[in-house]
């Protein structure tokens, strides 16, 4: 199960930081992630991190202002978002993926709405 909070309304250039908390099988997590939804728009991959925490990766529009992180030993996973902009205004899911042989299971959060005014 996951579940997400930290979500809100947020001016133009405010931060926000947003948590993921864990529970069930966390230890076969490989990777974790964020995505997000805005209205009338495909689910895009945000940012995402490797179990260990060793290896992150960004999306182009949001480097250099986010920042993904996770504490195993909380089972939680943390996207810090600085510099927020509107079009940054989205519902952000958090992801887990499990990889068991050849076949990837994904499990996603209920989503927290983020609203960034200009």
């Amino acid at each position: 199960q996951l579940v997400e909070s930290g979500g809100g309304l947020v001016q133009a250039g405010g931060s926000l930081r947003l948590s993921c908390a864990a529970s069930g099988s966390t230890a076969s997590i490989n990777l974790m992630g964020w995505y997000r939804q805005a209205p009338g728009k495909k689910r895009e991959l945000v940012a995402s991190i490797t179990s260990g925490g060793g290896r992150t990766n960004y999306a182009d529009s949001v480097k250099g202002r986010f920042t993904i992180s996770r504490d195993n030993a909380k089972n939680t996973m943390y996207l810090q978002m600085n510099s927020l902009k509107p079009e940054d205004t989205a519902v952000y899911y958090c992801n887990a993926r499990t990889i068991v042989v050849l076949t990837t299971f994904d499990y996603w959060g209920q989503g927290t709405q983020v609203t960034v005014s200009s």
